[in-house]
C-alpha cells in the first residue's frame, strides 16, 4: 500500500516551521482506499507570502486542530505504508519531525515522484508538479492545497506504475537503493559512478554553478553520507533542493585532497561552504621603501591579495618576531615603527641601532641588514617535500613547501630520482597558499624530504 502525502507549511524547513494542512491518500496500486485531509493550526503566524501562495490564512487555521491532535491518525495511516510524495524528502522531513515532537516515530520506505518521473518519463522540460501534470493533462483541483496536490500526485503515481517497464519503482524500494535519500534533481548514476578513492567533489546547481566543495578519503562513501538522515533544518533542505549534478577530481592521497579542497573553496567561494571563507592570518610583516631610500618593516593587518613577508595571527607574535630581528641585525626601532616620537632612538641607547634614524648610516648599509633579516626570517620557516603514491602505477605524487611557503603539488614519472627536486618541480602545479594548507603541511615539516 502507498500513502500519497502532500502538506502545506509556514516555511521551507521543519525545525522552525509548522504544518498548515495535510492530505494522505492511501492507494493500493489500482484505486483510492482511504482519504484524510485537514487544516492544521501551526501554532505560529502564517507569513503573508505563504498565504498568497496557498490561500490558507491565519483565520482559516485559528480553529483547526494542532498537529499533535491529529498525529495519532496521521501516524496510523503512514506507519505500515510506503510514503509517496512529489519531492518526498521535503514532506517526509516535516511529517517525521512533527510526529516525533508529538511522541511518534516514523521510519518508512519512501518514493519520490520527481525522481521516478525523471526515470520513467525522461526528457521532459520540467518535473515540477504543475508542469508534469500539465504535460500529461492531469487536472489539479486546488493547486497548492494539500488535497488537490495529493490527488494529482496519486494520479501521476498511477501513470508511473503503469509505465514502469524497467522496474524503477521496485528498484527504488530495494534495501540498498539510494533513490529514497538522494536529492530530487540528482541523477543516481552520478553517485553510483563515483570512484572509491581520495579526492575532491563538487555539487553543482541547476545553472551548473558549484555550490559546495568537499574532500574525501573515499569519494563514493563521503558523497553518500551527505544524503543520509532527514535533518529538518533550513540549510540542509535548501542544500538538497539545489543539487543537480556532481563532479569530482580524484587525488592520489587524502592529504592532496585536503589541499585541493582548500584551494577550490578560495577559488570558487561556494554558497554552502561555511569554513575557510575568511582572511586567515590577521597580521603581517610588510616591507616598503620610504622617501629617503630606507627599507621599513611594519606590522599591519592583513589585506586581501596583499603579500607580506611573514604572517601571524596575534599582534604580540609580530612584536616578538620584529624585536628579535632588531636585536639580531641591529635594525632601528623607529624605522620599524616600534618607537614613536622625536626622542632619542632606544636602539642607539641600547647600542643596537647604528643611527639610520638620524641619517648617520646610509640607506645602502641599513638596507643590506634589512634584507639579511628577511632572508634569515624566511630561512627559519619550515620546508618539506612529501612523496607518495601516484594516481597510476607508473607515477608518484609530490607536495612541496619551501621556507614556509606552499609551492604546489602534482605527479611525476616514477623513474625520476627524489634527489632531483628541480626536475620534479617541472611536473608540479603551483597553487596559492593559505593558512589551512600550511596547517596541513606543518606536521610533516622537518627541513628534509619525506615519503
Amino acid at each position: 500500500m502507498y500513502a500519497i502525502v502532500d502538506i502545506e507549511t509556514t516555511g521551507g524547513h521543519a525545525s522552525a516551521n509548522g504544518i498548515t494542512e495535510i492530505a494522505i491518500f492511501v492507494y493500493d496500486g489500482s484505486g483510492l482506499v482511504q482519504q484524510y485531509d485537514t487544516l492544521v493550526n501551526p501554532g505560529i503566524p502564517i507569513p503573508h507570502y505563504i498565504s498568497s501562495l496557498t490561500g490558507i490564512t491565519n483565520e482559516m487555521v485559528a480553529d483547526a486542530p494542532p498537529f499533535e491532535a491529529v498525529a495519532p491518525l496521521v501516524h496510523s495511516l503512514l506507519k505500515d505504508n510506503i510514503f509517496v510524495a512529489h519531492n518526498v524528502n521535503f514532506d517526509y522531513s516535516f511529517v517525521q519531525h512533527h510526529l516525533k515532537a508529538a511522541g511518534f516515530e516514523l521510519d518508512t520506505r519512501k518514493l519520490c515522484t520527481v525522481r521516478l518521473g525523471r526515470k520513467i518519463f525522461p526528457g521532459l522540460q520540467s518535473y515540477s508538479l504543475g508542469n508534469i501534470c500539465r504535460h500529461f493533462q492531469i487536472p489539479i483541483n486546488g493547486r497548492h492545497r494539500a488535497a488537490g496536490d495529493a490527488e494529482a500526485t496519486m494520479k501521476l503515481f498511477a501513470m508511473l506504475l503503469a509505465q514502469d517497464k524497467a522496474n524503477a519503482i521496485s528498484g527504488a524500494l530495494k534495501g540498498g537503493s539510494k533513490e529514497q535519500f538522494l536529492p530530487p534533481n540528482l541523477p543516481p548514476e552520478q553517485v553510483k559512478d563515483l570512484p572509491s578513492v581520495p579526492g575532491v567533489y563538487y555539487f553543482h546547481d541547476q545553472k551548473d554553478k558549484v555550490v559546495y566543495v568537499g574532500k574525501a578519503k573515499d569519494l563514493k562513501k563521503r558523497v553518500n553520507s551527505h544524503f543520509t538522515g532527514n535533518n529538518p533544518g533550513r540549510q540542509r533542505q535548501n542544500f538538497l533542493r539545489t543539487i543537480h549534478r556532481i563532479t569530482c577530481q580524484p587525488t592520489a592521497t587524502e592529504l592532496m585532497a585536503g589541499i585541493l579542497e582548500s584551494v577550490e573553496i578560495k577559488r570558487l567561494w561556494p554558497a554552502f561552504n561555511a569554513a575557510q571563507k575568511r582572511i586567515e592570518y590577521r597580521y603581517g610583516l610588510y616591507l616598503f621603501e620610504d622617501q629617503l631610500g630606507y627599507m621599513r618593516i611594519v606590522i599591519e593587518k592583513r589585506r586581501k591579495h596583499s603579500h607580506p613577508v611573514h604572517s601571524f595571527n596575534l599582534l604580540v607574535d609580530g612584536h616578538r618576531i620584529l624585536r628579535a630581528l632588531i636585536r639580531e641585525f641591529q635594525l632601528c626601532p623607529k624605522l620599524c615603527f616600534l618607537q614613536k616620537g622625536d626622542g632619542t632612538c632606544a636602539g642607539i641607547t641600547a647600542g643596537t641601532c647604528n643611527g639610520a634614524c638620524r641619517k648617520d648610516e646610509s640607506p645602502e648599509e641599513y638596507n643590506n641588514r634589512v634584507a639579511a633579516a628577511i632572508v634569515y626570517l624566511q630561512d627559519q620557516q619550515p620546508s618539506v617535500t612529501i612523496y607518495d603514491k601516484g594516481l597510476t602505477p607508473g607515477e608518484r605524487s609530490c607536495i612541496m613547501m619551501e621556507k614556509g611557503k606552499f609551492y604546489g603539488m602534482g605527479y611525476f614519472p616514477g623513474h625520476l630520482e627524489h634527489t632531483n627536486p628541480t626536475a620534479i618541480r617541472e611536473y608540479l602545479t603551483p597553487y596559492p597558499e593559505n593558512e589551512t594548507i600550511i596547517g596541513l603541511l606543518r606536521p610533516y615539516a622537518s627541513g628534509v624530504s619525506a615519503g
